[in-house]
């Protein structure tokens, strides 16, 4: 088959590799679509120690297709149903899963998805029985690709604790930051306020539900959110970027007793600065968020069927699998939301 390979920062390759063989519990999908991400920009700029571990390897996670092959004791599909899936899956049994806390399950490392950018993709027994669901013939491949990276909002706007007549900011609109804004609104916020560099993405932003858009290259977006909120600052602020500044930023501009989501993840070793003062008398509330819960990708992809995500905003090319890595420089310079890629 024909699949996209990164052999290390800044290259990938498009090769003839062998069809993966599965085994008892897993599933051969025919990839119909595959979505970029900003984790595959993260991986292609800097790598990525937890997704990548030894090169080259097959690339990409976001992904719909129709089952082509099905393992021993696989009895809820069928070759030849349309499928969406996830890129890893919890044990059910461990002392995380028994806490409602799967997407913190040692085993998400064991069960990794990766080679959506490829002609066919193996998924393993865990996935299959976790985070795997059959689309309708009404939904298509290329909206359904969406359900992983929209269950990771779902779960993040889930432990915003957004109230009816917050005031919402969101610090980076590409696409996970839309569908934040999207959520945010549905789930009540009366002002939401977008950040980010990219012109594209800020006119995207107004569409996807923001009120307010900042350029924070051309003015201080914490000065800019204050100004907005009387002096008190925001009372739910969502980072959705992953680099020190921004999460430095999105402290300063919540209100006291407000929460600020860390969603974007950072580079390794990464360490931001905190006034301990301000934390404390603060009162605030300041979370990390991370990844899904198998009942995230169910929500995600009822509001996909149900049209209460604009997909049409969220991916706005098409390209070929064999300019995937220009389809990565691409959206990591601001110039597009997803990319769809065709196999």
């Amino acid at each position: 088959m024909k699949a996209a390979m990164y052999y290390g920062i800044g290259d990938v390759r498009y090769e003839e590799v062998d069809i993966p063989e599965i085994g008892p519990g897993e599933l051969l999908i025919k990839v119909e679509t595959a979505l970029t991400c900003g984790t595959d920009v993260k991986t292609y700029k800097r790598g990525h120690p937890l997704l990548i571990k030894t090169t080259p390897a097959l690339f990409g996670h976001e992904y719909a297709g129709t089952i082509e092959e099905v393992g021993k004791d696989v009895t809820d599909f069928k070759v030849g149903m349309r499928v969406v899936a996830t890129n890893s899956a919890p044990c059910g049994d461990c002392f995380f899963c028994k806490k409602d806390m799967p997407n913190l399950c040692p085993d998400l490392k064991d069960n990794l998805v990766n080679g959506a950018f490829a002609e066919y993709i193996k998924v393993p027994e865990a996935v299959v029985r976790w985070n795997t669901y059959q689309i309708p013939d009404s939904l298509s491949f290329k909206d359904a690709a969406l359900t992983e990276p929209l269950a990771c909002v779902v779960h993040g706007i889930e432990e915003s604790n957004i109230k009816p007549g917050d005031t919402v900011v969101v610090i980076g609109a590409g696409p996970i930051g839309q569908m934040l804004i999207m959520l945010a609104k549905k789930n009540g916020a009366s002002t939401v306020i977008a950040s980010d560099l990219a012109e594209l993405r800020r006119d995207i932003a107004l569409k996807a539900g923001a009120d307010i858009v900042i350029d924070p290259s051309k003015e201080n977006p914490v000065e800019r959110v204050k100004q907005e909120t009387s002096g008190r600052g925001a009372d739910v602020v969502i980072e959705a970027v992953g680099i020190r500044q921004t999460w430095e930023q999105a402290v300063d501009m919540t209100r006291d007793a407000g929460t600020t989501v860390l969603f974007g993840g950072a580079a390794s070793g990464t360490k931001f600065e905190l006034d301990t003062g301000r934390f404390h008398y603060g009162q605030l509330t300041i979370k990390g968020v991370f990844h899904l819960k198998p009942k995230h990708v169910e929500r995600a992809l009822k509001l996909i069927i149900a049209g209460d995500v604009n997909t049409d905003l969220l991916i706005s090319h098409e390209m070929p699998v064999e300019k995937i890595g220009e389809a990565l420089e691409m959206m990591g310079a601001g110039k597009t939301m997803k990319i769809s890629i065709t196999l």
